[in-house]
């Protein structure tokens, strides 16, 4: 596009202009530099390089030179002054564009992340963002300390790390709601394992949740979401991992699917810890850090900063008041799916 030759239109005026000028000494005129400003737009806009555009008015000030003693100053300043506006112009129309396509971009992303518009319209947009949304896709999210947007520096970081790996490669990176995303094709894991520790290192050890690879124009959100839930579930867990698969953590959802049923084996195989002294939080604490441990009484004893005795006491504490033993497999699955559902459901700080 650049290396086309460029049509006089755009040099339109400008070999009378620098005569007049190196002639009398004048500058331009207010409506002489608007037009230069409106060729340099016209010109951006019709896809020439900005280079090519340069050189041609300079070759064009070479043909058209004065011939009078003493002009070449007065010629140098209007090939200046005209090129200058004529450069604004360009400049002035390429951050419209640019403005505009970062407009068309986050609409395309909204609808895409919210499933707003028609999918067949969908499917053609997606195309201009390198996007085949007939076939399947993933979708990576990465929480920081901070909020990002398109601006920041450590999208751009994540963006050159995996575009120098990878290419293109139907990739799209994007912000939303101040976190990182990354939506690629599904069978290409290998891309949304590289930006999950691009991402972690970062954001100065933010977490990554990644959805699993779903098919079809709509098959995009619904990765999305589930890494988001995966998101919300890590932090209500309070699970330390940095890379979070949605494929991981489907036993939660379906625990959480009937609500009422979870609360009620919360509140009656865990209630009964409330009547301890100092109430149920540090033998639920005791049970999760015995779970989370493998039941390893030495390892839940180290997390709790507790000698094994006394985490044994605690066992056996928990073991009088519920009737059910931790360390006893026919009670051990019971009591630690209602732990997972006491910690889902913020309980006993909040009452089911």
């Amino acid at each position: 596009m650049a290396e086309r030759e460029i049509p006089e239109q755009y040099l339109d005026g400008y070999a009378l202009i620098l005569a007049e000028a190196a002639a009398t000494g004048r500058r331009l005129t207010r409506d002489e530099i608007a037009s230069r400003r409106v060729l340099g737009e016209q010109a951006a806009e019709a896809g020439y390089g900005l280079r090519t555009l340069v050189s041609a008015h300079l070759s064009a000030a070479r043909e058209a030179w004065p011939r009078t003693p003493g002009s070449a100053d007065r010629a140098l300043a209007t090939v200046q002054q005209a090129v200058d506006a004529f450069a604004e112009g360009y400049e002035r129309a390429q951050r419209i564009a640019v403005r505009q396509e970062e407009a068309a971009r986050r609409e395309f992303i909204d609808d895409l992340l919210y499933g707003r518009s028609d999918l067949g319209r969908l499917a053609e947009r997606a195309e201009r963002f390198g996007l085949r949304l007939s076939h399947a896709h993933a979708v990576a999210v990465a929480q920081g300390p901070d909020s990002y947007d398109e601006g920041h520096a450590v999208p751009r970081r994540v963006e050159h790390a995996l575009i120098s790996r990878f290419g293109d490669r139907s990739i799209l990176l994007t912000t939303k709601d101040g976190r990182l995303l990354c939506i690629a094709p599904g069978h290409q894991d290998e891309i949304l394992t590289h930006f999950a520790k691009q991402a972690h290192a970062a954001t100065d050890g933010g977490r990554v949740a990644i959805g699993r690879p779903q098919p079809g124009p709509g098959g995009v959100v619904h990765s999305y979401e589930e890494a988001l839930n995966a998101l919300e579930l890590a932090e209500r867990l309070e699970l330390d991992d940095p890379v979070l698969r949605a494929a991981d953590l489907l036993v939660y959802p379906v625990l959480t699917r009937d609500r009422q049923a979870m609360s009620d084996l919360v509140v009656n195989t865990l209630g009964p810890l409330t009547g301890a002294r100092g109430g149920a939080r540090p033998l639920l604490d005791t049970l999760t850090a015995y779970f989370d441990s493998g039941c390893v009484a030495a390892e839940a004893a180290r997390r709790l900063a507790l000698s094994v005795r006394a985490l044994t006491y605690r066992l056996e504490r928990i073991h009088q008041l519920t009737g059910a033993n931790p360390a006893d497999p026919a009670h051990r699955y019971m009591l630690q799916t209602a732990v997972i559902g006491a910690r889902l459901l913020d309980w006993p700080a909040q009452p089911v």
